[in-house]
């Protein structure tokens, strides 16, 4: 008997708005067989998982359907739509990722789920993000919410609310025990940064965060200075760490091999130190 693999094509991930909230998301892929044939206009079963946290991490919400492939072996479902097994699709926090696409197909159309793929969501449909917020322009600055501090607020070309969160401790550590350059080097992508950086007790502090959590680029950095008014009153109020006035604390923006950025917060300007230097390390998430 062929055994039937599953390569995934494109995890299309588009906001269906209804009168309330968004309720699913479009996802796509090819099935080949095992001579790398297109499998095509055959019901195929499939099981599709919502995973937190982690490729193999807790199913937040399970479904089954029953599709078809196309004459071009291409099968096309909405997740969100087909038989629940466990959870709700509108229940997801989409705040609290990363999430993950875990699929799994039986290719004879039943439920013998032979093949197995798992995909990182690696953006949130903006209108997902925002049902679960209840509005989609609620977040205001000093706000308590995400686990930290609403610290930047930007609307995009739609009129959709994004910005910053800043946590609500902080630690001191080393960029880098030892000079390696790692390719971080956005001036405003601490996400980006951080997941490149390496033997970094900064990046370990700040993994001790959660998920969804990184060391901020020096631009994020300066915005967070800018801020530190309505930021450390509301740490105030709920008896957090405040923003030091007089720390030097790590971005995740490299300069060179042996050198990284940080933001000097008795002056307010940035400035370069040895990645061996223990200085302040605060994190920061997006929303």
């Amino acid at each position: 008997m062929k055994k039937l693999i599953t390569i995934l094509a494109t995890v299309l991930i588009t906001a269906s708005v209804f009168a309330q909230a968004p309720q699913k998301m479009s996802y796509q892929a090819v099935i080949r067989n095992v001579s790398n044939a297109l499998v095509t206009s055959t019901p195929v079963g499939m099981r599709i998982s919502v995973l937190q946290g982690s490729s193999t991490g807790t199913a937040v919400y399970v479904e089954t359907q029953t599709p078809s492939t196309n004459a071009n072996g291409l099968v096309s479902l909405e997740i969100g739509t087909g038989t629940i097994v466990t959870g709700t699709f509108a229940g997801i926090n989409w705040a609290t990722g990363p999430y993950f696409i875990k699929t799994e197909t039986d290719p004879t159309g039943g439920t013998a789920y032979t093949i197995a793929g798992t995909n990182e969501l690696m953006s949130v449909p903006y209108a997902l993000f925002s049902a679960n917020q209840g509005s989609t322009d609620n977040f205001y600055l000093g706000q308590d919410t995400l686990g930290g501090i609403v610290y930047y607020i930007y609307k995009d070309a739609t009129g959709a609310q994004h910005g910053l969160i800043v946590s609500k401790t902080q630690s001191t550590a080393v960029w880098q025990a030892s000079g390696t350059l790692t390719g971080a080097n956005r001036t405003w992508d601490g996400a980006f940064n951080t997941n490149l950086m390496t033997g970094s007790a900064a990046k370990t502090y700040i993994a001790t965060l959660g998920a969804g959590w990184y060391l901020p680029s020096i631009d994020e950095l300066s915005l967070l200075w800018q801020s530190r008014f309505t930021t450390n009153k509301a740490l105030n109020t709920g008896s957090f760490t405040l923003l030091s006035n007089t720390a030097y604390y790590w971005s995740s923006t490299e300069y060179d091999a042996f050198n990284a950025f940080n933001f000097i917060f008795s002056a307010g300007y940035p400035f370069t130190s040895a990645k061996n230097t223990p200085f302040s390390v605060r994190g920061v998430r997006a929303f």
